[in-house]
C-alpha cells in the first residue's frame, strides 16, 4: 500500500458496471491499486446483457468482455466479486471499509472453472442473468455467463439440494426427508466446494472511493392499470430474448407460449415522468432503445409490426435523432404520440387502448407482445449503501452531488465521488465518460503530498 503524507494512494471502486470498470482501469493505469467491490458474482454490469447497443448496433458482449477481461488480468486491480461494504470510517485519504464477502461455498483460489459441477447439477432455477425467463435455467451451482469476471461458480444456498437438506435435518420431519445430493462435491475433480464456508469481513484502507453502483429498472407491478402477465415485458427482459447469446438464441419468442410475435407494442415513459408515482423525472434512455429494439424485431420478423406510444421525443445524443429517423423510414416503425391508458388479455392476444394525442382520436391495437419502457430507479440496497458511505441523497434515491455544472461528480463528503447511474439516468457513453472523469478527481487527489494540500 503506498503512502504519502497522510494520504493512502488505493482507490475502492463500488460497482462493476461499465462506469466503475471505465474507473477501475484509468486509476490502475495510472500506477495506483485498486480494490473493485461487485455484489453480483461477475463485474459487467446491464450492459453485457443487452443485445446490441445504440445508435451503432455494436455488440456490447464485443466491447465489454474485453474490457472486463483486462480489469480481471489487471495487476493494480483486485476484484471482490459477490461482495458489499458493510461499514466505512474516516477522512479523505484515510477511509477504513469494511466488506462482507458472501460465501460463494467453492474455494474460487483453487476452482479452475471446469464447469464440470454447473453440468452434473440436477436443479433448475430461472436464471437472474436472463431476468427469470422462462427460455432458460441455471442450475444451484452456477455461473451467471460465458463470458463472467471472475469466470468461478457459485453455490445458491437457498435452491441447492444439500443445503435444503440440511435445513431439513435440523427442523424437519424425518419423513418428508429431501434427496441429500452434493453431486457438484463428487465430480469435481479439485475437491473446491466447501459446504462449511462462512461470510467473510475483510478491512482495507483506501484514500478515495468511487460510487458507480448501477440502477434497476421500476416493478412493472407499480403500474396498476397494466394487467399482468407473461407477456407484458420491461425493455431488458426483450434485451436478452433479442440477444442472440440469449436464452433464445435472438429467435423472437413470446414467454407464455414461444410463438412469434406478429404485432409488438412498445410504450416509452413506463413510471417515468408520473408525479403520481412518485417518478416525475425523464429516465433518459428509454426512447431510445425502444428505437433500438423495434428496430431489431424488424430485423428478425421483416413482415412484423412494431408501434411505439410516447409522450414525446427526447434524443439528444450524437446520431440519435438520425437513428430514431431510420427506424421510422427504413423499418415503418410507427410511433403514435400518445398515452396508454389500459393494456388486458383478450384471447390467446393483448389489447392495448390508448389515444393519439396528434389526431385526437382513440387507439385500439390488438398485438402479441407489449414491451414496456419502465423508469430507471437507484439499485436495490442503494438507500442503505448511501447511509453507510454518509453521502447525500435526493428524493429519488440517487446521489446528490455538489454542484450540478461544476462538482457533478463529488459528492457531500470529501474523497467518495460519483459514477454512472448512481447518480441519475444515463446512457453508456455518459457512464463511460463519467466514469474516466471521476478517475481524473482520484488522480489528482492522489498527486498531492497529502491531503488539502496544493499540486
Amino acid at each position: 500500500m503506498d503512502k504519502l503524507g497522510s494520504s493512502t494512494k488505493r482507490a475502492l471502486v463500488i460497482g462493476g458496471g461499465i462506469a466503475g470498470i471505465q474507473a477501475s482501469l484509468d486509476i490502475a493505469d495510472a500506477g495506483y491499486e485498486v480494490l473493485l467491490v461487485e455484489k453480483t458474482p461477475s463485474i459487467g454490469g446491464h450492459m453485457l446483457q443487452y443485445s446490441e447497443v445504440f445508435p451503432t448496433l455494436d455488440c456490447p458482449q464485443c466491447i465489454g468482455t474485453p474490457k472486463m477481461v483486462e480489469v480481471g488480468q489487471h495487476s493494480n486491480i483486485r476484484i471482490l466479486a459477490y461482495s458489499e461494504v458493510e461499514s466505512v470510517s474516516g477522512t479523505i485519504g484515510d477511509f477504513t471499509v469494511r466488506i462482507r464477502r458472501r460465501a460463494t461455498h467453492v474455494d474460487w483460489d483453487r476452482c479452475n472453472g471446469c464447469g464440470l459441477c454447473l453440468q452434473k447439477c440436477p436443479v433448475k432455477v430461472p436464471s437472474e442473468y436472463n431476468c427469470f425467463l422462462p427460455f432458460d435455467n441455471r442450475g444451484a451451482i452456477y455461473i451467471p455467463f460465458a463470458q463472467a469476471v471472475p469466470n468461478k461458480p457459485v453455490i445458491d444456498a437457498q435452491t441447492c439440494r444439500y443445503f435444503k437438506y440440511r435445513r431439513f435435518m435440523e427442523e424437519g420431519e424425518e419423513s418428508k426427508k429431501p434427496p441429500e445430493c452434493r453431486i457438484c462435491e463428487k465430480v469435481c475433480p479439485l475437491g473446491v466446494i466447501d459446504w462449511e464456508q462462512q461470510d467473510e469481513i475483510v478491512e482495507e484502507k483506501v484514500g478515495a472511493i468511487v460510487v458507480a453502483a448501477g440502477f434497476d429498472l421500476m416493478d412493472k407491478g407499480e403500474i396498476g392499470e397494466f394487467a399482468e402477465g407473461r407477456d407484458i415485458i420491461n425493455g431488458l427482459e426483450f434485451e436478452r430474448i433479442l440477444c442472440p447469446s440469449g436464452p433464445t438464441a435472438g429467435v423472437v419468442m413470446r414467454p407464455s407460449d414461444g410463438i412469434e410475435p406478429r404485432e409488438v407494442v412498445f410504450i416509452s415513459c413506463v413510471g417515468s415522468r408520473d408525479p403520481e408515482l412518485g417518478v416525475p423525472y425523464c429516465s433518459r434512455v428509454c426512447c431510445m432503445y425502444l428505437a433500438k429494439q423495434a428496430l431489431l424485431y424488424k430485423h428478425a420478423v421483416p413482415d412484423g409490426q412494431a408501434y411505439i406510444f410516447y409522450m414525446d421525443q427526447r434524443t439528444t445524443g450524437k446520431g440519435y435523432e438520425e437513428f430514431v429517423r431510420r427506424a421510422v423510414e427504413e423499418y415503418h416503425v410507427m410511433y403514435l404520440r400518445g398515452r396508454v391508458s389500459k393494456i388486458f388479455r383478450d384471447g390467446d392476444r393483448l389489447r392495448v387502448q390508448g389515444a393519439d394525442t396528434l389526431s385526437g382520436r382513440r387507439v385500439d391495437i390488438s398485438c402479441d407482445l407489449v414491451v414496456l419502457g419502465m423508469a430507471m430507479m437507484p439499485s436495490a440496497g442503494f438507500k442503505e449503501l448511501a447511509r453507510k458511505l454518509g453521502i447525500a441523497t435526493d428524493e429519488y434515491g440517487f446521489i446528490t452531488e455538489i454542484h450540478s455544472k461544476f462538482r457533478p461528480m463529488e459528492t457531500s463528503v470529501p474523497g467518495i465521488y460519483v459514477a454512472g447511474t448512481a447518480q441519475g439516468p444515463r446512457d453508456i457513453p455518459d457512464s463511460v465518460a463519467m466514469g474516466s472523469g471521476v478517475a481524473s478527481k482520484v488522480l489528482d487527489l492522489f498527486s498531492r503530498d497529502g491531503v488539502g494540500s496544493p499540486l
